[in-house]
């Protein structure tokens, strides 16, 4: 495996009873990437994005992270994990913590770090996302748009070698989904490796390096922003451009 390569999925299967949810997915995340995952709902986008983290446990197949099968069951999957940060569609915080207290704490828990130090990562994630001044609410005071951007930055309290989105601009009020995006488009800008599970086409456009097509649990087609959206080989990708631009 060439060193530049951060995940490689190989053959990825997942049932749900009798339902094939991936049926053989096979791709390679290299470094600094920023994959843009589109398509139908139920093609098994937000299923790929679980299985990378064991969020969803495969039914077959490898997911090799910086070298490491992870779907071994002697692997501690944990400590995987702390180098993937993930943001959900829901913003998952604490309810009864301030949003400061949201970013220390796994810091401190799993990290070993002081709380000193976990404040002062957490101050500057903070106000690299202008939101310095809402240290100290809670996240009942928050605006949508707000608590996705503590999300984004919660999970890079954690200093991780990639971040998975499954859908985070979804659940909010389109006026919110520009803040977000724009967080997004600067993580991207400085280098960090994505997975964006996303029906945001114009992210997609503007930000990816490359965008995978999936329908039926497959791969379709996947190439650069121009090859897909503006030269798409396949008849199911033509159709679902045309539904949606």
């Amino acid at each position: 495996m060439t060193t530049d390569v951060l995940i490689e999925v190989k053959d990825l299967k997942k049932e749900f009873g009798r339902q094939k949810a991936l049926n053989g997915v096979n791709v390679h995340i290299k470094k600094a990437d920023v994959m843009v995952v589109i398509g139908p709902s139920g093609s098994g986008k937000s299923t790929f994005l679980r299985c990378l983290n064991l969020l969803e446990t495969p039914t077959s197949g490898t997911i090799l992270f910086e070298g490491t099968d992870i779907t071994d069951p002697r692997v501690d999957i944990n400590e995987h994990r702390r180098k993937m940060g993930m943001v959900f569609q829901q913003f998952n915080l604490f309810p009864h913590m301030t949003v400061l207290k949201n970013m220390t704490l796994a810091p401190m828990k799993l990290l070993n770090k002081s709380k000193a130090e976990a404040e002062d990562k957490a101050m500057s994630l903070l106000e690299r996302v202008g939101l310095r001044d809402r240290a100290d609410a809670y996240p009942s005071q928050l605006s949508g748009g707000q608590k996705q951007r503590i999300a984004i930055v919660r999970a890079l309290c954690m200093d991780p070698n990639v971040m998975l989105f499954d859908e985070p601009t979804s659940a909010l009020d389109p006026e919110m989904v520009g803040e977000v995006l724009e967080v997004m488009k600067s993580l991207a800008d400085s280098g960090m490796t994505m997975v964006v599970v996303s029906h945001e086409m114009g992210f997609a456009r503007e930000v990816a390096t490359r965008v995978v097509f999936m329908d039926e649990g497959c791969i379709v087609e996947e190439g650069s922003p121009e090859d897909i959206f503006t030269a798409p080989k396949s008849d199911r990708l033509k159709s679902f451009l045309n539904k949606i631009l």
